[in-house]
């Protein structure tokens, strides 16, 4: 009897060790593919992140940054000159690729600045049209 009730105890911690979580990790490195390092996350840790990172001063300057994490907060943050998104999941592995929302905030950016060069062609192109009528 003693035995089965230390086989029962042996085997729950053996099955909370086999399904600990485990996350890829890295810290500030410029391509997803410099993230594949994997990292057994301690008990306390709830999360896998990623976190990337990119500067619009210079091109393709971009981030990653993959932990785990005992919280996440999930977010995208624009300042204007950079954009950090954050992104959270809770099992093994599942943090493989970057943060697809600041790609897609910097494709928002550019249909943005084409947007407003067209419209400015527009306005020159009926001034210009319509000079003669001011002179």
């Amino acid at each position: 009897k003693n035995f089965q009730k230390w086989f029962t105890i042996a085997s729950f911690l053996g099955v909370r060790e086999m399904y600990s979580l485990a996350c890829y990790s890295c810290e500030n490195e410029p391509s997803n593919w410099n993230c594949m390092s994997v990292k057994k996350c301690a008990e306390t840790d709830k999360y896998c992140t990623t976190v990337k990172t990119v500067s619009r001063g210079e091109p393709n300057d971009y981030r990653i940054s993959k932990r785990c994490a005992p919280t996440c907060d999930q977010n995208f943050m624009d300042t204007g000159s950079s954009s950090i998104a954050t992104k959270c999941c809770q099992f093994s592995f599942c943090n493989i690729s970057g943060a697809a929302s600041v790609k897609l905030s910097n494709m928002v950016l550019i249909l943005g600045i084409l947007a407003s060069f067209f419209y400015i062609f527009q306005f020159l192109v009926l001034l210009r049209e319509n000079w003669s009528l001011f002179a």
